[in-house]
């Protein structure tokens, strides 16, 4: 059984929601690319900036994710084209409704409190439910419970370590391997009690965080592949920008916002030859310029009433004309 989230207006809170539109700055007549729909907190805000006279195509792999956010936006009938596709797929959703260039862009990374709040989607290390953490069903076949029970030591230590950045890593995939001989680990308070237990007691007795949290955090990436969703993303929808049109995007993990940073970096560039040598080879050419130096975080007016903006943090990109001569 799913949560009950009745009106998801009422409920769901978008992360930023304010910066974002300053930044995306929705005009009437623009198409925009909401490419993680969730419960559609930004594509509301978006269509409200622009006087309910824009158009988003709303992208998401969660099924249940989709249908509350079509609750909340009837009002927008019309101009809300709703896609069950990764957001990495968004070519292929574009193609569906014929749109071949965007006004703007934004994507919110992580996991959604709709998926957090579900004990039966396997997120939660606080709530008993099977090892799951997909956060959709489209072709995913690789859940937590089979990489915790299937996957090598090596690669257990490799998942926790990079993704989780979990100085006890290599402890808490031993502990895991030992525990999975005797049984198959088969819930998540089982998972979390086999992380917690791997930490040296004192470590456990002075820890801020759960520690099953990096863990957790680590498997779930690994299962949706996020990092790799990311990159393939912005790799591609450049292209799809028009002149002028803005490219948002949120993330909740270091490693997610040092991809976001070094890839906005590099397109505001145009050579990318090494500096010591004399002609460029590359032919490379500037594509954006950055509008955010520092990623935008929330303020305490936010942290008061979403506690899980905390770590999110935006950095905004803007395309360039390609015939500018002056860039």
């Amino acid at each position: 059984m799913g949560v009950d989230y009745g009106d998801p207006a009422k409920v769901h809170i978008p992360v930023l929601k304010d910066e974002v539109i300053a930044h995306l700055a929705p005009r009437p007549g623009g198409r925009y690319l909401d490419g993680t729909l969730g419960m559609g907190g930004h594509t509301e805000a978006i269509l409200e900036a622009a006087g309910g006279r824009a158009e988003v195509l709303g992208c998401d792999r969660d099924e249940q994710a989709l249908e509350l956010a079509q609750k909340r936006l009837e009002r927008f009938s019309g101009q809300v084209h709703f896609a069950h596709c990764r957001f990495s797929h968004f070519e292929d959703a574009l193609a569906e409704v014929g749109w071949d260039s965007l006004d703007g862009a934004l994507v919110d990374i992580g996991v959604s409190s709709l998926q957090i709040d579900d004990p039966e989607r396997g997120f939660s290390f606080i709530d008993d439910g099977p090892l799951d953490m997909r956060m959709g069903t489209l072709g995913d076949g690789t859940t937590a419970y089979s990489l915790v029970n299937k996957a090598s030591l090596e690669r257990l230590k490799q998942i926790i370590g990079r993704y989780g950045e979990e100085p006890m890593g290599g402890r808490i995939a031993r502990a895991i391997i030992e525990a999975r001989e005797k049984k198959p680990i088969e819930t998540t308070l089982e998972l979390a009690s086999i992380v917690e237990n791997a930490y040296p007691a004192k470590m456990r007795a002075t820890a801020r965080l759960h520690p099953a949290t990096r863990t957790f955090q680590a498997l779930r990436m690994e299962v949706n592949q996020e990092l790799q969703e990311l990159e393939d993303f912005l790799e591609r929808v450049v292209g799809y920008l028009k002149p002028g049109a803005r490219l948002a995007v949120i993330s909740f993990h270091s490693l997610e916002d040092r991809i976001v940073k070094r890839f906005f970096q590099r397109e505001s560039k145009g050579c990318l030859c090494p500096r010591q040598q004399m002609i460029c080879v590359c032919g490379h050419v500037q594509q954006l310029e950055v509008l955010t130096k520092k990623p935008v975080t929330a303020g305490e007016a936010e942290l008061a009433v979403n506690t899980r903006s905390r770590s999110a943090k935006l950095r905004v990109a803007e395309k360039l004309a390609a015939e500018d001569p002056d860039r």
